[in-house]
């Protein structure tokens, strides 16, 4: 209620007055507690303390970050998703411990390089030169101060520095990169025999023993994982239309605010006749369609019917249609045949076009020129627009008021019902589970399962709708009996069985290969027909096989002397027994293009690891004293 009347007397003296009155309460109120909390000590780092008021600056540039980022989904008991206080904390101890490092080696930064680089931020700039303006702009938009974003960059700077010093003597060589280029891009050919677990189903029978060994071994897979029930309220702004108001000024506003977006640049229709010829061909078959294009263009300009002449001559995809383009705009046709289309006016007929494609006969039936769309033609158009934003604004706000009406503790479904509104429930769904009736992505459903039971979320807007939820239910994990899960666990314990058996067909296969048998003897007298995997690299799936790590890895160590691995292989597809078949190297003109882009990227990873274990090592060796843990603050 008292946001409500705030929003619509935020103009008065009323409201001025009350606002001046809440804040000399709180400054009067919290003041002294505020003030003591700067001298608060978090912790000692070699020595060196965390403030309270450091902390609380990480903890909140964190806490904005991940607002930010989670945007209208956010609530506040994601902060104990995300451990923020926890790694608000440990990030301060890195920095601190990164900034002695820097000391003890007589790193710093000066003032002149913090103003340079803030002139060479490419967000503040206008036209290449640094705009003081909107470098104070953009810093107020992201509610920073310039202290703060000048202190960011310092430890920026510093950070930085401390990498290059750290890193100069840890360079990539040429043969780090080759070896890198090589274990992504070299490629190899495997044969292989397939055994799939379908041909061994019917051969097994479970019996309530053995069900019942399987469920105890197997119990935690079929765990139930938690599972939540929302209550909430839906504002549809489509049910707003008929109160939504638009007058003809309205619609002469918009057209004059929005005028650039009804701009109508020129069109083109035109019809064509194609004459396929293949890029590369040879004097003789160009010179033969060139001569059977050129007699068609005769007929055409003799006064004979294009269309009729596209649906016999046209070896183009419009051909049925007569050859009919429709209207197009620039940047719709291949460069050649748009220039010459847009050059003719309306019934000419073109020369021969060469494209890509072949040649090309144009008839242009029609010019549009450019303009912008008159008032008359895009009414309706804006008509629409208005009702579409004038009735989400009063959804809006209605579903505002519901919020700001709604006691702190009140029962979503018993609210609605005094205001004649009906609340609708989704089914349980886990967190891994879409929302069922509603949807929403990872965000959401985090957010709304961080939800106390009987917690109300803010308003939310999913896909132009407004939503109130409240979590009804939550339904812990649990550990479900065998009667429970019955029918699942036969058709599981089945599964797991018959890939057992084909992972013990492929390894009698793979034994008695290694005893002498060859190949294709051996595949004939098993009945099995065996497959090839085309070359593929370690970066992609195996060819007709899928994904399998321990595969891949396995097949790059095969060679011509040692073909056949020591194990055999399994996924959701069976068990594989493979044969090495060939390999096959780099290609080094390629890797002469491509070694720059791999030099850095393999420089990247390598530095972020060493400086990441350059961290950890100083944390193991710091002395680091936590004097006020912040899980109790």
């Amino acid at each position: 209620m008292l946001l409500s009347m705030m929003r619509k007397h935020a103009k008065s003296w009323l409201i001025k007055v009350l606002i001046a009155i809440i804040a000399l309460v709180f400054v009067f109120y919290f003041g002294y507690s505020f003030t003591a909390k700067k001298g608060l000590k978090i912790a000692y780092v070699n020595g060196e303390v965390i403030s309270g008021l450091e902390y609380q600056k990480a903890y909140w540039d964190l806490l904005e970050a991940l607002r930010r980022q989670y945007k209208d989904v956010w609530n506040d008991n994601l902060i104990k998703v995300f451990d923020l206080k926890n790694r608000a904390l440990d990030n301060l101890i890195s920095q601190k411990l990164i900034s002695q490092e820097a000391r003890k080696i007589g790193l710093d930064v000066t003032e002149s390089e913090i103003q340079q680089a803030i002139m060479d931020y490419p967000a503040f700039q206008i036209d290449g030169q640094f705009d003081i303006r909107r470098y104070r702009g953009l810093l107020s938009q992201n509610r920073m101060t310039p202290e703060d974003f000048e202190e960011g960059m310092a430890k920026e700077l510093l950070d930085g520095k401390l990498r290059q010093f750290l890193l100069t003597f840890m360079p990539v060589t040429d043969q780090e990169v080759l070896d890198y280029y090589t274990h992504a891009n070299e490629k190899i050919k495997i044969n292989f025999v397939q055994f799939k677990p379908e041909k061994f189903k019917k051969s097994i029978e479970p019996d309530q023993a053995s069900l019942e060994t399987f469920f105890k071994e197997h119990r935690e897979g079929y765990r139930v994982p938690e599972k939540v029930k929302l209550a909430y309220l839906l504002i549809d702004p489509d049910t707003f239309k008929d109160k939504v108001e638009i007058k003809d000024r309205e619609i002469e506003e918009y057209y004059e605010y929005n005028i650039d977006t009804f701009l109508q640049p020129k069109e083109v229709k035109a019809r064509h006749i194609l004459f396929k010829l293949n890029q590369g061909a040879g004097e003789a078959e160009e010179k033969e369609v060139r001569e059977k294009a050129t007699k068609v263009l005769e007929e055409a300009r003799k006064g004979n019917d294009f269309a009729t002449l596209a649906k016999k001559y046209s070896e183009g995809p419009t051909k049925s249609e007569g050859g009919d383009l429709g209207y197009f705009t620039a940047g719709r046709m291949v460069k050649p045949f748009e220039d010459t289309a847009f050059k003719m006016k309306k019934g000419e007929i073109s020369d021969l076009v060469q494209t890509r494609f072949g040649y090309h006969i144009i008839k242009v039936e029609d010019v549009k020129e450019a303009g912008t769309k008159a008032l008359d033609e895009v009414r309706d158009q804006i008509s629409k627009i208005l009702l579409t934003t004038g009735s989400a604004e009063l959804a809006h706000e209605y579903a505002l008021s519901l919020i700001d009406q709604m006691p702190y503790d009140a029962d979503l479904a018993e609210y609605a019902a005094e205001r004649e509104l009906k609340v609708k429930y989704t089914g349980d769904f886990s967190q891994d589970q879409r929302i069922p009736g509603i949807g929403g992505d990872d965000k959401l459903r985090q957010s709304l399962f961080s939800l106390r039971k009987g917690e109300t979320s803010e308003l939310l807007e999913l896909k132009g709708k407004f939503y109130i939820f409240q979590l009804a239910d939550r339904k812990e994990s649990y550990l479900p009996e065998l009667a429970e899960v019955t029918d699942k666990l036969k058709d599981d314990y089945i599964a797991y069985r018959s890939a057992e058996e084909a992972k013990a067909a492929a390894e009698t296969y793979l034994t008695a290969l290694k005893e002498g048998k060859t190949w294709d003897e051996l595949a004939r007298e098993k009945h099995l027909e065996p497959e090839d995997a085309e070359f593929f690299t370690r970066r992609g799936p195996v060819p007709k096989i899928g994904r399998a790590p321990d595969l891949l890895e396995t097949a790059f160590s095969l060679n011509r002397n040692k073909r056949y691995p020591d194990t055999i292989f399994k996924n959701d597809k069976g068990a594989f027994v493979i044969r090495w078949e060939a390999s096959e190297g780099i290609d080094e003109s390629k890797y002469q293009e491509e070694k720059d882009n791999y030099r850095f990227s393999l420089m990247q990873t390598k530095h972020r690891r060493a400086f990441q274990v350059w961290v950890d090592s100083l944390k193991k060796k710091a002395k680091i004293e936590i004097v006020s843990p912040v899980t109790e603050r």
